[in-house]
């Protein structure tokens, strides 16, 4: 009356309740009008969770933006063509800043002597204190355009040696390069990826 069935019944009933998409390899092709079987990728990244309410999708909105903003500050910074701004890119403008980067300018010191002109020139100071720096103040432009003379030379003679086929607007690098020259070494955008004395 309760008789045991025999293993090999076991086994088949339970081989046939389990699903088809199982028994399949997983070079399986399924055929046309049939539904594609689910497929687990490995390395995928699991899907966020919806936000639950407006606040909590406004947070995460502001979140995401502070990400790229880091993201795109830091690209910006180490010079990733890709989040530089559009006076920044190409490769002749990277010579440019390497050269720069690469030397101590006459442009960082006028910054210093500029100021030290500006004391000098007061109203209460002594005629001669003026006078010199009014001097001073020649001699510094005098050697901060040779010395932009200079840098332009060089980075006109390596641009045409590494990238004869590049067209760039001369006019405009002239300007790039005082105004990376007369800046500070740690304020400076990109980010010097040379040292001071390194060939180029």
């Amino acid at each position: 009356m309760f008789r045991r069935k025999p293993v090999e019944e076991v086994a088949e009933s339970v081989i046939d309740d389990e699903p088809e998409e199982s028994l399949r390899s997983r070079s399986y092709t399924p055929k046309k009008g049939e539904a594609t079987p689910k497929r687990v990728i490995a390395g995928r990244r699991p899907v966020a969770a919806a936000p639950a309410n407006r606040k909590e999708a406004l947070q995460r909105s502001r979140e995401k933006q502070r990400q790229d903003r880091e993201e795109r500050r830091a690209g910006m910074m180490s010079g990733d063509e890709r989040y530089l701004l559009a006076r920044d890119r190409g490769p002749i403008r990277a010579i440019a800043r390497d050269v720069i980067d690469s030397r101590r300018n006459v442009g960082t010191i006028f910054i210093f002597a500029l100021v030290a002109i500006l004391v000098a020139s007061i109203q209460s100071m002594p005629s001669q204190v003026k006078a010199a720096a009014n001097v001073l103040f020649i001699v510094m432009i005098v050697a901060l355009i040779l010395d932009t003379v200079l840098v332009v030379r060089r980075i006109r003679r390596l641009a045409s040696e590494r990238h004869p086929k590049a067209t760039e607007r001369w006019g405009s690098l002239y300007f790039y390069i005082v105004m990376r020259s007369i800046s500070f070494r740690r304020m400076r955008v990109p980010k010097p990826r040379v040292k001071i004395g390194d060939q180029i």
